[in-house]
């Protein structure tokens, strides 16, 4: 049986969508075997997938070929997880990774939702 690197990703629940995965892959974010890989590749038991995901490397073993979606529970036993533990960012890090609050000129005024947003950011700054 033959499952597409994208697809795999998805029922694996790596990604929450496939075009998710499929854009992963296209921008390099995805190695096979050590080699990078595009959404078409076809993947076989055994073979190592790693996954850039912003601050975290997740480094998955293939078990189990599948191409329909599973349960959350089910979905961990297709792979194997070697990854090493997330890391933990303190909330000054979380700040200053997150882009600036920034409004388009002549975008008008800020909504309520937007006020809060800026409300809330201005509050995590400060502390």
């Amino acid at each position: 049986m033959k499952v597409r690197l994208d697809k795999w990703l998805q029922v694996a629940r790596v990604f929450k969508t496939r075009s998710q995965a499929t854009r992963a892959c296209t921008l390099s974010r995805v190695r096979v075997n050590g080699h990078v890989a595009k959404p078409h590749r076809a993947l076989a038991l055994e073979d190592t997938v790693e996954i850039d995901l912003r601050d975290w490397t997740r480094i998955l073993v293939v078990q189990e070929l599948r191409d329909k979606t599973l349960r959350k529970a089910e979905a961990a036993r297709v792979y194997e997880d070697l990854s090493p533990p997330k890391p933990q960012m303190d909330r000054f890090e979380r700040l200053a990774k997150a882009p600036p609050a920034r409004r388009e000129r002549g975008a008008g005024r800020p909504s309520k939702r937007d006020r809060r947003e800026m409300e809330k950011f201005r509050d995590e700054a400060e502390s």
